[in-house]
């Protein structure tokens, strides 16, 4: 009698090294171009994480009719942290860096209406944008890092040392795909994006 045998349904050892030298070239390819393609995205969006922290400077300071302010504190990678503040001045008094009467991270300032209850500090890690050296930020006036808040939203105009504009500029690697940007803050408080590459009387131009 004839005994068919059936062959098993596994990979043979060829086959498994065939599959395996695919994969390692897809790889090889892939995760360079997925790495990139994830830097690039964040690039990106890095405006909007200072955007959201002018933003919300503006917005705390009128919501509680309070002074407020924009911290940004280096980090690690080179990039920006931030963090808002609330001040509540006294009749006669300034919400001055020395007094000690902004609110904190853990506490409310001093005069806080609400008391032990009241606003505390917001505070933004920037650990997940690109480091500096795959974008790199600029503050004008140099050495700058504070925005300061009127309670009508507005830009306090008596403190002269006050940030007026961050530029974050891609590396070369990245300069054809991420466009260099500035954030800036008029006088009326309100926070926009600009292109630093342009000038006037582009639109995109960037106040000056």
């Amino acid at each position: 009698m004839l005994q068919l045998t059936r062959r098993g349904t596994g990979f043979t050892l060829v086959e498994m090294m065939v599959a395996i030298v695919i994969l390692g070239v897809l790889l090889a390819v892939g995760i360079p171009n997925l790495t990139n393609w994830i830097m690039t995205n964040k690039a990106r969006s890095a405006a909007e994480f200072y955007l959201d922290g002018m933003s919300m400077a503006r917005r705390q300071a009128v919501t509680h009719n309070a002074r407020s302010r924009l911290v940004l504190t280096p980090n690690a990678n080179g990039q920006f942290d931030w963090q808002v503040d609330l001040c509540f001045p006294a009749p006669g008094a300034a919400c001055t860096d020395d007094a000690g009467n902004w609110s904190t991270a853990t506490a409310p300032a001093a005069g806080d209406p609400e008391g032990a209850t009241g606003f505390k500090s917001v505070f933004r890690a920037a650990n997940a944008l690109p480091p500096s050296d795959v974008l790199i930020p600029a503050v004008t006036p140099e050495g700058t890092n504070v925005i300061y808040f009127t309670e009508v939203g507005w830009v306090d105009p008596t403190i002269a040392d006050r940030l007026t504009q961050l530029r974050l500029d891609p590396a070369a690697r990245l300069a054809g795909d991420v466009r260099p940007v500035a954030l800036t803050v008029t006088l009326a408080g309100i926070a926009s994006k600009c292109d630093p590459t342009v000038a006037a009387p582009d639109s995109r131009a960037c106040p000056p």
